[in-house]
């Protein structure tokens, strides 16, 4: 289903505007009400509330790295990326209603971390699940929303594939 330009546009900015928003609002909780460290069981201790702050990538990788190559690939290679991810989906026509959520989603995440990268220095990770065999490093709402949008869109070319394997 094709989605107008006026209103995809409009999706695409509350999209972002929510997955950032809803990144911010759950890292200001937790900065104001969690101490570095501290653990608090949400489910038993497979879903776990803490506070560490991440001056890495994912899982803390790059965190060692020079300022300058730290900055070019935390901050400066994913703000032209996700930049050009927004353009992309505000202006490209034709983009289906599943790359637009999916994308929507994975820009807002990102611009959740760069923001916190950009004010603070690092990002705040605040949850942790663990499930015996399953564990996650520590992760934030913005991660969240990067993880869900890249299934989104993973699912639904799997779910395109599977519809045209279908119909052949």
């Amino acid at each position: 289903m094709e989605i107008k330009n006026g209103v995809k546009k409009i999706l695409v900015l509350l999209l972002v505007l929510l997955n950032f928003g809803c990144d911010q609002i759950s890292k200001s909780i937790v900065r104001k009400n969690v101490e570095y460290y501290e653990t608090t069981p949400i489910i038993q201790d497979n879903f776990i509330l803490t506070k560490v702050e991440n001056k890495g990538a994912f899982l803390g990788f790059g965190s060692s790295l020079h300022p300058v190559i730290k900055t070019v690939f935390l901050l400066g290679l994913p703000t032209v990326a996700l930049l050009a991810m927004l353009a992309y989906l505000l202006f490209k026509t034709n983009l289906n209603q599943y790359f637009i959520i999916g994308f929507s989603f994975i820009v807002g995440g990102g611009i959740g971390n760069i923001f916190d990268r950009i004010l603070y220095g690092s990002v705040t990770d605040f949850l942790h699940i663990d499930l015996g065999l399953f564990k996650t490093g520590i992760f934030n709402m913005a991660d969240v929303s990067v993880m869900a949008g890249s299934l989104y869109i993973l699912f639904s070319v799997i779910r395109k594939k599977y519809q045209q394997v279908k119909i052949q």
